[in-house]
């Protein structure tokens, strides 16, 4: 394997040989003007151009590999080694905030999805202007889906493969996933089931109003965690996405996975991406869940997985991806 050592100034691109192929180490830099972005690139040996995917990790403080401070499953670490292994480039890198990329987001206040959507365009162009890759696709995992459909359009990527991606506005997934877990009619005694209504209802009027723009004031504690003054912007910015409207607007080549044990995003999102763009490829995988292992959906053994930093991802994964990049035209 030959790597690079990748450095962003301005739209100036500098590529610095390095020997070995990187595991875990920073190739490449993205200089923001917040603040560093680091990956990793992994080029397979060729003499032609090779297609290259761009990874988008998901939401929280997910890393390059898949993994977070709690939990160490490697998922796309696993998935970007199968792909070199299959003749395609690689780059995989920590979003601002997170691991290495830490120090691009010193307040949370500032953070916004936006700058998110915007890394990722500029590793795109990136990508584009390196005469190694013959195309660059944008493979985006969870929320690093509805941030890829965005970054597609923006730096005109020759191709989009949405992974688990959610096919509903964040404010809306977000307010069935809460008023899920609030659920009053639960068995549970009639003072907590009236608790639960008075949540549900504080959620919803939260959730509406950062819906519209407006910040929260005061929120109380109980859900002080979620709706805290310093997040409020990010959620805000994050709430104008509409990923069925995104995938709408791509004219290029989409494929569209979900796993049939995802506890956390179900065949109904991949159903309504599908809808919103006929022309993309639907390929639902059984008994991938939401970290890209094979898994049943018993709660115990799906959740098992997360914390599994050897069990592979699912091979259909590999496959569906290979033959969509390899078929590009």
């Amino acid at each position: 394997m030959k790597l690079s050592c990748v450095a962003f100034i301005g739209s100036v691109l500098l590529l610095l040989a390095m020997p070995g192929r990187a595991q875990d180490k920073d190739s490449v830099v993205l200089k923001t003007a917040t603040g560093d972005i680091y990956g990793t690139l992994t080029v397979p040996e060729s003499k032609q151009p090779l297609p290259v995917a761009l990874f988008i990790a998901g939401s929280g403080p997910t890393d390059r590999n898949g993994n977070n401070p709690m939990m160490k499953n490697n998922s796309l670490k696993f998935l970007g080694e199968a792909l070199n292994a299959q003749g395609i480039a690689t780059l995989r890198y920590d979003k601002r905030g997170i691991a290495a990329s830490k120090n691009a987001m010193k307040n949370e206040t500032d953070i916004r999805f936006n700058m998110m959507v915007d890394d990722a365009a500029d590793l795109v162009k990136a990508l584009k202007a390196d005469k190694r890759f013959s195309k660059v696709i944008v493979v985006g995992h969870s929320e690093g889906s509805t941030i890829g459909l965005k970054a597609v359009s923006m730096a005109g990527a020759d191709a989009m493969v949405s992974i688990a991606g959610p096919g509903k506005k964040a404010d809306l997934v977000l307010r069935e996933q809460l008023n899920a877990s609030l659920d009053p009619s639960k068995g549970v005694s009639p003072e907590a089931a009236e608790q639960m209504r008075q949540s549900r209802e504080i959620v919803n009027l939260y959730l509406d109003t950062l819906a519209k723009g407006d910040t929260l004031h005061d929120p109380v504690p109980s859900m002080s965690a979620l709706f805290r003054p310093s997040v409020q912007p990010y959620l805000i910015s994050w709430f104008k996405y509409d990923p069925q409207q995104l995938i709408s607007a791509l004219k290029v080549p989409v494929l569209i996975i979900q796993g049939n044990t995802d506890l956390q995003v179900k065949e109904e999102d991949a159903t309504l991406l599908s809808k919103a763009n006929p022309a993309a490829k639907l390929v639902i995988i059984d008994k991938m869940n939401h970290v890209l292992k094979h898994t049943e959906l018993d709660q115990k053994a799906n959740h098992a997985t997360y914390f599994d930093a050897n069990l592979p991802v699912a091979p259909e994964l590999v496959t569906a991806i290979v033959s969509f990049i390899k078929g590009l035209k």
